[in-house]
């Protein structure tokens, strides 16, 4: 009885280091990865290859993940229908990838795609169709993980060309280095001081001193990559307004949080704690890149309406 209040501290330790040496690793190799691509120029073929095969293995973990009580999703057509949406992210006839600048206006193939990929799913579950009381749940599955996974990652790519493509990487970058920055910081105060709870019933581990880690942590990384990243791309381009770098990333930190707590209510919901046993400490893919998926569709938005880019 002894002993316990001096292993779990010990223990949260452990956790805590383990998790900041994956992330490094983690964020390092996507360094690489991204510099590589960004040598190659705007097709982005790197870019496009992790993608696919997070897309892939994305839908393979949401459809082993749902398939519980009247949920049946099918991971061949959800992985197809997510497939279809990337590539169309690179469909360089209708002008992805293909400009200076890429806005709102450029959404067009991605949500074709999508509208197709919809119109398949709801012709295949008319066609597998036996007997009342599955149909709707299955079908209304597969649409949620094409969404989830095809959608959102489709959306977190396409900042690659949101703020012209020489500038791909330093806005990816942005969003990534955000979120999993306030991934970082929320883990590292809520171990430290959380006592309070932000939503025990949904995430129990997430405290209000988690969330307030993860906030300060998105606009500090926010503010450091933005402001001193810009010119390491180009000697020319200066660095982005500072109050927007600092909304930009409060911004990420918020709806960050909100994607990390919308993953929890598919687990919970299901029964089940990660999404994949992966990796000892994140869980699967999904686990690991709900914040950045969640906050895509947002960053994308963000890019598109405020003057970040002081180059364009």
């Amino acid at each position: 009885m002894q002993s316990s209040p001096v292993v779990q501290p010990a223990k949260k330790s452990r956790n805590l280091r383990w998790r900041l040496i994956i992330s490094a690793i983690l964020i390092s190799s996507l360094g690489i990865l991204f510099y590589f691509d960004h040598k190659i120029g705007r097709s982005a073929p790197v870019l496009l290859l992790l993608c696919l095969f997070l897309a892939i293995r994305g839908s393979w973990e949401m459809t082993n993940l749902l398939k519980t009580r009247s949920f049946q999703p099918k991971f061949l057509l959800v992985a197809l229908g997510s497939v279809s949406i990337i590539l169309a992210t690179w469909l360089k006839p209708l002008g992805i990838g293909e400009t200076q600048g890429v806005d709102l206006s450029y959404l067009g193939p991605t949500m074709l795609t999508f509208s197709l990929v919809m119109m398949a799913l709801f012709m295949m579950s008319a066609l597998r169709f036996r007997e009342p009381g599955q149909s709707m749940e299955t079908l209304s599955a597969e649409i949620m993980s094409v969404v989830y996974v095809g959608v959102f990652l489709s959306m977190t790519a396409q900042l690659r060309w949101v703020a012209g493509p020489q500038a791909g990487y330093l806005v990816l970058g942005s969003l990534i280095v955000a979120a999993k920055g306030g991934d970082v910081g929320a883990f590292t105060l809520g171990k430290l001081f959380g006592r309070k709870k932000l939503n025990p019933l949904l995430s129990p581990g997430k405290t209000w001193w988690g969330a307030r880690g993860a906030l300060v942590a998105s606009a500090f990384f926010s503010w450091l990559w933005l402001t001193y990243m810009p010119p390491v791309f180009n000697p020319n381009w200066e660095a982005c307004p500072w109050p927007l770098s600092i909304l930009y990333g409060i911004v990420v930190g918020v709806v960050g949080m909100l994607g990390d707590l919308c993953e929890s209510l598919i687990k919970r919901d299901v029964g089940k704690k990660d999404s994949a046993p992966l990796m000892p400490g994140f869980g699967g893919i999904l686990d690991i890149l709900d914040s950045v998926l969640y906050t895509g569709p947002v960053a994308y938005l963000f890019w598109s309406l405020f003057p970040m880019a002081s180059w364009v």
